[in-house]
């Protein structure tokens, strides 16, 4: 029992999320810049599997991943990767300028 319990805790510092902001969002939105929303899916699929066979570990799921601690290291997290996205996306645009200019010479 501790060592799915410590599991489970795990998972939810990996994976963890409001389940409110997880259906809210679609994997595959065009202007996502947050490379979270597949780990917040696959979070969502455990918490709705578990709650399906234990509603009292799935609120203990919810209550874990609402924790100050798990909550600013994913906002961390999302703040992140979101500067990330936008240099990674000024970088493609960069090098698809250059392609045109340079190589086709349009």
């Amino acid at each position: 029992m501790l060592q799915s319990r410590a599991l489970v805790i795990a998972l939810i510092l990996l994976l963890s999320t409001t389940l409110p902001e997880v259906h809210s969002k679609t994997i595959f939105e065009k202007d996502r810049r947050d490379w979270l929303v597949i780990p917040d899916a696959i979070a969502a699929y455990i918490y709705e599997t578990v709650n399906k066979m234990s509603p009292k570990v799935g609120q203990f799921l919810v209550d874990a991943s609402q924790t100050p601690v798990v909550v600013v290291t994913r906002n961390f997290l999302i703040r992140e990767t979101t500067k990330l996205s936008i240099l990674a996306e000024q970088l493609m645009e960069k090098i698809k300028n250059l392609w045109y200019t340079r190589v086709l010479g349009y």
